[in-house]
């Protein structure tokens, strides 16, 4: 079956389908892996200690496959600059990226004159409608299901995906709780012309920065064994529950300041969960997709599984 979008025509992709930032894992060679399987992958510019570090990783991907990949950029990490960074993507010719948290107007500007698709994360309608405003390519919109930072309003990806396709004139993507091809098809039922995956992608085999312990806990979890964290700071996001979500949780209930939480919500706690399996001292980002993962396939047959569960879903609309 053809799968042509607005989304596969934009990123020249095959599926609709792109592996979202995944903080501290998303690297060469999980982006090469999706991107040759027909999708998007990217990877993640901020966990990168620098920008010769992100060349490497870009060089890499390049070994890896000749399709299309993107960079993802985490904006909003207190203020750490990434012009730097978004340079050494243009010099190695990426020729997507995509924004998350922070105001994306400086990140366009530097845009300016290039040929870059611009992806933005959104969580309500009026994010969206701005980076439209500001000449995003297409919007990436993440429902409350969703693993990683979050919208503040609680709104589901059934609800809010709907909304801001009536409510904008460029490509929507939707994201939040989508994990095999029933989500796929259900995004494009609501008008969505793609989806991100972000929680689903890091239990593969290509995922190899992620411990065996974490993808352990993806694969017992239920979609009831998440939590949000970081609520009480503006700053609402996805995790797994545990003790050390636990205590962030009790400290928030204190009406605890950042300066307080900075070492409980720190990128450290976060690495010693998902790369060291230190579940004690540490958390790892989950949607409550987590409920549906019960394996942990390579990415070429995570999509040639969703492929064909969407074409069974088609033949049987038509």
């Amino acid at each position: 079956m053809e799968w042509k979008t607005k989304i596969t025509e934009l990123l020249d992709i095959n599926y609709p389908i792109i592996q979202g930032g995944l903080a501290y894992l998303a690297y060469a060679q999980l982006a090469a892996a999706v991107s040759e399987a027909g999708g998007l992958g990217q990877i993640t510019a901020m966990s990168l200690d620098s920008a010769d570090a992100l060349r490497v990783e870009i060089k890499k991907v390049k070994t890896l496959t000749d399709k299309p990949f993107g960079v993802n950029f985490a904006i909003g990490q207190h203020g750490r600059p990434y012009a730097h960074m978004v340079e050494a993507a243009l010099e190695e010719g990426v020729t997507v990226m995509s924004v998350t948290g922070g105001n994306p107007a400086p990140f366009f500007a530097q845009l300016q004159n290039t040929n870059v698709k611009k992806l933005v994360l959104v969580a309500a309608k009026r994010q969206a409608q701005k980076a439209e405003s500001l000449g995003a390519d297409a919007v990436m919109v993440v429902g409350q299901e969703g693993g990683g930072h979050l919208g503040r309003d609680d709104i589901g990806t059934m609800v809010l995906v709907p909304q801001v396709v009536d409510a904008v004139s460029i490509p929507v993507i939707a994201s939040g709780g989508i994990g095999d091809g029933r989500g796929w098809m259900a995004a494009q039922a609501l008008g969505a012309e793609g989806i991100e995956m972000g929680t689903r992608f890091i239990a593969t085999r290509e995922c190899v920065h992620a411990s065996q312990a974490y993808i352990n806990l993806l694969l017992a979890s239920s979609e009831t064994d998440t939590t949000v964290i970081k609520r009480t700071l503006g700053a609402p996001a996805r995790a797994l529950a545990g003790s050390w979500t636990k205590r962030i949780i009790d400290m928030e209930a204190k009406n605890a300041d950042y300066e307080a939480m900075k070492d409980l919500i720190s990128g450290e706690a976060n690495r010693r969960f998902i790369h060291d399996g230190d579940a004690n001292n540490g958390y790892g980002w989950a949607g409550q997709v987590a409920g549906l993962i019960n394996d942990v396939p390579s990415v070429a047959e995570l999509v040639e599984r969703m492929v064909n569960e969407a074409e069974t879903i088609r033949k049987r609309w038509n």
